[in-house]
């Protein structure tokens, strides 16, 4: 075959001659290039795969710099791997040339680049060197490669963003014809320097979140509650290596970063610093106390320690802003949705926002901003900022997305948007925060990231060159450490040459471009996958419940305090966004949390107790409270109820005092009209204001026995045999002139003591003292009830007896 001067076939020439042609065509031929609007639904172009025509499959992994500089040498490496089904021979990688000197003006047009497929014309004209030639490769080989090419070779000509393109020239066993067998792209910015643009000033979120782990338990060791979590996870994400450190690892790298911190994990890090921390062993049922036996202890507290010293350091740099959530993350958007007319949710929300800011500014030592509102992947519509604006919030970060700018903005406007009622939005851009979104692990996926977002930040920058606007880039909140990495290195890369990068403060103060959308979408338009994941109406309803009952609770303990905090704190982690990604652990964490509450609120009770009998028509019914609780109730009375008040009625309650791990014995007065079985309802209430139902109602049946009509009758014939004595004493003593009798005179009724009915009074044996651990449960009492002179109850402190019963309420024991 003859070849050309150039050692390439003639063949190879024309159609590199036709390519170019096809190239020059389509330039003349397009119709213009629109700008999208920024915030639009825009994403990286997808992996390349193979085809019957394409069968090579390219990566671009590296590209060194990352922004060409005039007289330069750029160098591209990755891997050429034959996708097909037949062997590749005397293949070549090669770098294309641009097709036109002129950079790609539009964000539009880089979107065009990133979704293209096939090797076209548009892709420019292959160098003839550098090349790279390929050995054989078999179906299924890869061969990586490196290029490396003068800047001047490219013909770019002014400052701007172009596109890199490597392709592979061969042919295949199947069809033997020279021919592009596939292509990667990427895109080179090329910088001359000098450029007058007003750099764009960007804010960078960085996330330090996770899902909560600290339960509502807590154990005693000596005169310290020691915290209780439900896994160990955290210990080696603080550990070097782990996500959150290298997240405040790299991070401390950054200047104008703002740091988002839940404070919720604040506090389990300085949790995790008590060397005695417990984590529950897996399987235990997370609704029973902490205990040895069902807890392992921690061993995350050296790593705690140091990493909270480490974000101590990282967020006190000059130019950082600490952004504090509300405590827990609460997902707004589930409960703008699910939970709005739920009146404990409005609440929670502002506790949460209060308890935010003061955990971070006490565990950080710095000033925080906790006006800020941030819905799950910032998606808004008009119920979220609603929600939001009423828990306080009156900035939120919103994903662009939600708020697309109209067509007829060609340029991407700066991020702050007022969206009425005092509130403001800051708008992420969602083409640049998307490159961000996946765990960026692979080095194809690394540079494609970071080069699309020079490309990108370096357009937006140079749309209007001399209209600063501001850019918010918003990476998801569980934003991994390879990904960190890479926004770090990206965000390097531009620094100082077109983006300014600022906290969150000098972003929001930024005047709003009057073109840029402000209207909030409605409900209707909330997207469809991210509703799926939202906690629903009966998370939402269970967890305003256990407000109410923690409420409750908090009425009758004296110290309070060791209760409310753990578990106000785990209502909100309850209401956690981070259950989104976890949707079976919340709801065991929720559920753990509404059942160590009914056990403690459980904990102060009415045994169980069947019968109770009343022999006479007067006496006492004896009902034990028992508390096993470690701290002494008070604030709660006792109210005996009858479903047949005509035939049986009690007297009224009374408040009682129960003391830690111990019983008290109430005696209601009760006066019986009839015969027969009669049911009794016994129910705590608290005292004060509103009183409320504590805890559940026992009953039981009281049988009467012995109010009958034959005592009527007794009495009668007793007080005529009484008045005939009485007589006839008198008629004895005139008759004698007033000498006593020789018998003496003999008081009525001397005898054996009686209860007033003609039976003999019932007595209370004697029990020994209680101690703690091994306290009985006293309940309705089974045995005669006990007569009293008083009109009320009468509360009697009750102990165990030595082989662990309670004589007084039967033989039912508590314990193990």
């Amino acid at each position: 075959m003859a070849r050309a001067a150039d050692g390439r076939s003639p063949g190879r020439r024309a159609r590199r001659f036709a390519a170019a042609c096809a190239a020059a065509l389509t330039l003349f031929t397009a119709a213009p290039a629109m700008a999208l609007p920024s915030g639009g639904n825009i994403r990286p172009a997808a992996d390349a795969t193979a085809t019957a025509e394409y069968p090579v499959v390219l990566t671009i992994e590296a590209v060194t710099p990352q922004v060409a500089a005039q007289n330069g040498t750029v160098s591209i490496s990755g891997h050429v791997t034959n996708g097909g089904k037949s062997a590749i021979k005397g293949a070549h990688a090669a770098v294309r040339k641009p097709v036109s000197s002129k950079p790609l003006q539009r964000r539009s047009e880089l979107q065009s680049v990133a979704t293209r497929n096939a090797p076209g014309g548009a892709d420019g004209v292959e160098l003839d060197s550098p090349q790279y030639a390929l050995p054989e490769l078999k179906p299924g080989e890869s061969q990586p490669y490196t290029l490396s090419v003068a800047v001047s070779d490219l013909g770019l000509s002014d400052s701007g963003v172009y596109e890199l393109a490597v392709d592979a020239w061969g042919a295949t066993a199947e069809n033997p014809h020279d021919r592009a067998l596939g292509i990667a792209r990427t895109f080179l910015p090329y910088s001359q320097g000098g450029t007058e643009a007003q750099p764009t000033k960007i804010t960078t979120l960085w996330p330090l979140v996770h899902a909560p782990v600290l339960a509502a338990q807590t154990v005693s060791d000596n005169d310290q509650t020691v915290p209780v979590l439900r896994d160990d996870s955290l210990a080696a994400e603080f550990a070097p290596g782990g996500r959150l450190y290298e997240l405040v690892d790299t991070g401390s790298k950054l200047t104008g970063l703002t740091w988002v911190v839940d404070p919720d994990l604040l506090d389990t890090a300085f949790a995790m610093t008590n060397k005695l921390y417990r984590v529950q062993k897996p399987g235990t049922d997370p609704g029973k106390p902490a205990r040895d036996d069902n807890t392992v202890p921690g061993t995350g507290s050296a790593a705690a320690a140091a990493w909270l010293e480490k974000l101590r350091a990282a967020v006190a740099k000059q130019g950082s802003q600490v952004v504090a959530l509300p405590y827990a993350d609460p997902d707004l958007a589930s409960i703008a949705h699910n939970g709005a007319d739920l009146t404990g949710m409005g609440t929670a929300l502002n506790k949460a926002a209060t308890a935010g800011r003061l955990t971070v500014e006490g565990r950080l030592s710095v000033d925080t901003r906790s006006d800020v509102a941030w819905p799950y992947q910032g998606y808004l519509d008009q119920q979220i900022a609603g929600v939001a604006r009423q828990a306080g919030s009156g900035l939120v970060l919103v994903n662009g997305a939600s708020m697309p700018e109209p067509d007829a903005v060609n340029y991407t406007p700066t991020a702050v948007r007022p969206i009425g009622n005092g509130q403001n939005a800051l708008v992420a851009d969602d083409t640049v925060s998307s490159l961000f979104q996946k765990d960026l692990t692979s080095p194809k996926d690394q540079t494609e990231a970071t080069q699309r977002f020079l490309a990108e930040t370096y357009t937006i920058t140079h749309e209007q060159p001399q209209n600063q606007r501001g850019l918010l880039v918003m990476p998801p909140r569980e934003l991994s450490a390879a990904t960190a990495k890479v926004l770090a290195g990206a965000l390097q890369a531009a620094t100082d040459k077109w983006l300014t990068p600022v906290k969150l403060d000098a972003l929001a103060q930024s005047a709003p471009d009057p073109k840029s959308n402000t209207a909030l979408p409605s409900p209707a338009d909330y997207p469809t996958q991210a509703r799926a994941t939202e906690l629903s109406a009966a998370d939402l309803s269970g967890t305003d419940k256990i407000q109410q009952d923690l409420d409750v609770l908090m009425r009758v303990l004296t110290l309070p305090q060791r209760v409310r905090g753990p578990f106000s704190a785990a209502m909100v982690r309850s209401l956690s966004t981070e259950w989104r990604a976890q949707g079976p652990a919340g709801d065991t964490y929720r559920e753990g949390v509404t059942k160590y509450l009914k056990e403690l609120t459980g904990a102060v009770k009415v045994p169980p107790k069947t019968v109770v009998t009343l022999a006479g028509n007067t006496g006492q019914l004896q009902v034990s409270v028992k508390n096993d609780l470690s701290q002494t109730v008070t604030n709660l009375k006792l109210k005996l109820t009858s479903t047949q008040p005509n035939r049986l009625n009690v007297s009224q309650p009374e408040e009682l005092v129960i003391p830690a791990a111990q019983s008290v014995t109430l005696r209601f007065q009760a006066e019986a009209h009839n015969n027969g079985p009669v049911t009794m309802t016994a129910q705590l209430w608290t005292t004060g204001p509103n009183p409320q139902k504590y805890g559940e109602p026992q009953t039981f049946r009281v049988e009467v026995t012995s109010v009958t009509n034959g005592v009527l009758y007794v009495f009668a014939g007793a007080g005529v045999l009484l008045l005939l004595a009485a007589l006839r004493f008198v008629r004895q003593r005139k008759r004698r002139g007033g000498q006593p009798h020789e018998d003496g005179d003999q008081p009525v009724g001397d005898g054996p003591a009686t209860d007033g009915t003609g039976g003999a009074a019932a007595t209370e044996p004697e029990a020994p003292a209680e101690g703690p651990g091994n306290s009985p449960e006293n309940g309705l009492e089974d045995g005669p009830a006990e007569e009293s002179g008083g009109d009320g109850p009468v509360q009697t402190p009750r102990a165990s007896s030595p082989d662990g019963r309670d004589r007084a309420a039967g033989d039912e024991k508590v314990g193990p």
